[in-house]
């Protein structure tokens, strides 16, 4: 059949897929909770016919704030087979986001994971005068909780008025209104259409080559497009999904999964990367040895066996001493992992290759749909430092400045209430300017170099692009996060933080006092070894874009203090401003 709604998916599933019990699942009290094809759109309808006894009507605004979960798709599907608008929103924002949004939107409708959302909220709902109701998906005695509106739907059940609502639902009408975190300003609400997110999951549907046997483990947030679209093909493939518990039982979840696929940010490949260097600084003699040659090894993997028969051999070799091991770490499969969401750097991308894992890289954004490009299994499909191709059914041409320009079935509506904004962004000829600089390369894939708005000029009319440079820097062990910066000045500066749970164990190893981060950022000894570090990665970037002036800051960056948005992005303006007395303190 054909799928021209999301909502389409439901018959599709039941009818192209073989029974399982576990078609979508999540972990509560310690317990996966699953549920199958049939309970999963019975429960949908449920809360269709709950939607319309409350009386939603087409284009009321519904918004979710839960981390992952089964009900999260049971609620998506809901709202859009009744006309309504789905509003998903981040469980980590500020309040202030909260209340631009909820009131820009005019929401009626919340479902909130729990307790604690629920107080990030609960004093601002009486600023929202749009606001009708409250659900939760846990117990929670001041609201209700979803199981009272899927009750209310059975007692109320009234399919003939709901197959009227899905029938009068074209495959151009507004499905979600996605607000984007920004790096600037207040958050614009991005409107997407069921034929906007279908043509993106249908077109990146072929790359996965698995049946429907196959287990997802998801992590990342349903409210970003990138998984959501992800989660769509998911089911349209018809793959198990086991949403994780949070962030911090993902190796634990893996080992329980045993996944086929996992999506990502490169941040989380960061993070298992130090975890496997401290590991093997804790292996003895021989083993010690083999687990660093292959680490080494890994860091310099080139494709299609190009580092000739020698290199192959010892890739082999550590092959059955050390890169098994890592995988089974990791879940025990050949796992396909996409990144999305930042640059990936080419080191990890290696390094996971050579150690059995399928590394795929795609580039996007939330007005997109999100894909644009995407690594597959073609010939040409990967190559190290690209995105990949560019996706079936999407065009895309470098205009003269280096920015990249895209055309296709999923390009956005526009922005909600902002047809100004619209404009400036997609021209008379429906190009979407994305901001992004880039280029194709020889063999057909996108290439990312920087941002367009984050270019800046020194003193000296020479151009830089601070965010490669910052990419590169974060490779060092030492670096968490990390800003270049320069504009008008002779050279290029720096402020860094620390990767301080790094810094405990090296602090430890050469007997250097821990006492506070305040302190340790000062210790001349630790600045030294920090100058140590810039002059190594200095050396790959031009006289004009060497770091020459940094500083350490004390504390990390996170969403909650505002340096970074939900999908860890740097919100430079913002970083800049609250920084500006030690920026200043750089050039002087």
């Amino acid at each position: 059949m054909e799928i021209t709604r999301i909502f389409d998916l439901l018959p599709y599933m039941e009818a192209t897929f073989k029974p399982k019990n576990d078609f979508v699942a999540s972990k509560e009290n310690g317990e996966w909770a699953r549920y199958s094809i049939k309970q999963y759109r019975e429960i949908v309808d449920h809360i269709s016919y709950g939607f319309l006894e409350l009386g939603v009507k087409p284009g009321d605004k519904i918004a979710q704030i839960s981390t992952n979960r089964a009900e999260w798709n049971f609620v998506d599907m809901a709202i859009m087979q009744v006309g309504a608008v789905h509003v998903p929103i981040y469980p980590t924002i500020s309040e202030s986001d909260y209340k631009y949004i909820l009131n820009h939107a005019e929401v009626q409708y919340v479902f909130v994971l729990g307790i604690e959302l629920l107080r990030k909220i609960q004093h601002i709902l009486p600023e929202i005068p749009s606001i009708k109701g409250v659900f939760t998906y846990k117990d929670w005695k001041e609201v209700k909780h979803l199981n009272e509106l899927i009750e209310l739907g059975k007692q109320h059940p009234q399919p003939e008025l709901l197959n009227e609502r899905r029938a009068a639902i074209g495959t151009h009408d507004i499905a979600t209104l996605i607000y984007t975190s920004g790096t600037t300003g207040n958050p614009k609400g991005v409107m997407l259409s069921h034929a906007n997110i279908i043509s993106n999951f249908t077109a990146v549907s072929y790359i996965p080559p698995f049946g429907e046997e196959a287990k997802i483990l998801s992590y990342l947030p349903l409210c970003h497009i990138y998984e959501r679209m992800m989660n769509y093909m998911y089911q349209y493939k018809g793959y198990s999904i086991y949403y994780a518990e949070s962030i911090g039982t993902i190796t634990e979840n893996l080992l329980e999964i045993h996944p086929d696929i996992l999506t990502t940010v490169p941040r989380l490949l960061e993070k298992i990367y130090d975890k496997l260097q401290s590991a093997g600084h804790k292996q003895k003699g021989i083993k010690r040895a083999f687990f660093f040659w292959a680490l080494h090894l890994a860091l310099r993997y080139e494709l299609k066996g190009t580092n000739g028969w020698f290199y192959e051999l010892k890739r082999k070799l550590y092959e059955r001493l050390v890169y098994t091991k890592w995988r089974d770490a990791l879940g025990g499969k050949r796992m396909i992992i996409v990144s999305g969401g930042a640059a990936l750097q080419p080191r990890l991308a290696r390094l996971f290759t050579c150690a059995g894992f399928y590394i795929l890289e795609g580039y996007g954004l939330t007005e997109t749909s999100p894909v644009i490009a995407v690594s597959d299994f073609s010939e040409h499909g990967i190559k190290f430092g690209t995105v990949g191709p560019v996706l079936r059914g999407v065009k895309v041409k470098i205009d003269d400045d280096g920015e990249i320009l895209c055309k296709g079935p999923n390009v956005m509506l526009g922005y909600y209430k902002e047809p100004g904004l619209t404009r400036e962004v997609v021209d008379g000829e429906g190009w979407f300017h994305t901001g992004d600089l880039g280029h194709i390369e020889p063999e057909g894939q996108l290439k990312i170099t920087g941002r367009k708005k984050e270019l800046f000029k020194t003193s000296f009319g020479k151009y830089i692009s601070p965010e490669p440079i910052e990419d590169k820097f974060k490779e060092s062990l030492f670096i968490d996060q990390i800003v270049v910066v320069g504009e008008n000045q002779k050279f290029a500066g720096a402020l860094i933080v620390p990767d301080f749970t790094f810094l405990k164990s090296y602090c430890a190893v050469k007997e250097i006092p821990f006492t506070t981060q305040a302190e340790l950022v000062k210790l001349p000894r630790l600045r030294k070894r920090f100058q140590v570090e810039i002059n190594k990665y200095n050396k790959f970037f031009g006289e004009t874009e060497k770091i020459k002036s940094w500083d350490l800051l004390n504390t990390e960056w996170s969403t909650e203090s505002g340096e970074i948005t939900p999908t860890m992005k740097l919100k430079r303006n913002f970083v800049c401003k609250k920084y500006k007395d030690q920026i200043e303190a750089l050039f002087k």
